[in-house]
């Protein structure tokens, strides 16, 4: 009978064309809002990159603006001269050093202590992990002082290492609690099987948690490469050679130089993007799962 059923079911009406034009016409005063707000949201960005490629005649006397009206002004010496300045090279890659070294301690500390939070009874257990999600309340600029005395008597002033323990103590209170939230909604029949199987906790985190757990271990490697790579008042107390550090240099000696400044700034900004886009798919996912739990 169900086969019966199923054969003679009848198929849902086709929505008429005038429907969907009534539709698509409702829908339109928002998607027309929403294209001015993004374009909003990028002029800063297009200004940016064409002040970058601008003869430095052009940049101190006309708006960026004219290049619509007066294409042949585009020029990309600004990089040329750029990669010939004493120091960027270096901010560079000590910035990279700096986001990737961070980034990867946040995550895989933070995501052994969001498995145990989870999924491992231990005394104290709740009471502890209220203490991390008090943390993320304490502003960093109450600890540069303290920090700036312990890392002299450690010798970790002016050191890469000193950044990097600086920014992963910072980013494990907010990386414990998005995978925390994001592993304890995973099923638990899943960990009871393979408990059964004869998994131990660490093969369990490796094989099961970890997959598991990519879209949000993307969305916090994302948050923390760029909070890392835009940082700029720990390099300053610190004094270390950043991509921000170099360019706030460059303001202070040269404030006319924004042949140097534009295009230097562009070239920082293009990383993180970089970074995003190849992971957005994960990002919104992992967002939300560990914020709804």
């Amino acid at each position: 009978m169900a086969a019966v059923a199923e054969s003679v079911r009848v198929p849902p009406p086709r929505e008429s064309t005038a429907a969907k034009i009534g539709r698509t016409v409702a829908k339109s005063p928002l998607q027309i809002l929403l294209v001015v707000i993004g374009l909003l949201w990028l002029v800063p960005t297009i200004g940016l990159f064409i002040t970058s490629i601008l003869p430095r005649s052009e940049i101190t006397t006309t708006g960026w603006w004219r290049v619509f009206a007066h294409p042949s002004l585009a020029t990309f010496s600004n990089y040329s001269t750029l990669f010939h300045q004493a120091g960027l090279t270096s901010a560079l890659e000590t910035t990279a050093i700096i986001a990737v070294g961070n980034t990867a301690l946040v995550v895989v500390v933070g995501a052994l202590a969001g498995y145990a939070f989870a999924w491992l009874e231990f005394p104290g257990r709740d009471w502890i992990f209220i203490g991390v999600i008090a943390l993320l309340v304490v502003p960093i600029q109450m600890a540069l002082i303290p920090i700036f005395s312990l890392y002299n008597h450690l010798h970790l002033f002016d050191t890469l290492l000193g950044l990097i323990l600086f920014h992963t103590a910072f980013g494990l209170p907010f990386a414990i609690f998005l995978l925390r939230n994001f592993f304890i909604g995973i099923p638990k029949d899943v960990f009871e099987s393979a408990r059964i199987d004869g998994a131990s906790e660490l093969r369990i985190f490796v094989r099961l948690v970890l997959p598991l757990g990519l879209p949000a271990i993307a969305s916090l490697s994302i948050f923390q490469f760029l909070w890392t790579w835009n940082d700029l008042i720990i390099s300053l107390t610190f004094n270390v050679n950043t991509i921000t550090y170099w360019i706030f240099g460059q303001l202070r000696q040269f404030s006319t130089s924004t042949d140097i400044i534009a295009p230097a700034s562009f070239l920082s900004l293009i990383v993180p993007l970089v970074i995003f886009f190849a992971f957005q798919r994960y990002f919104v996912q992992g967002l939300l799962a560990g914020s709804v739990k």
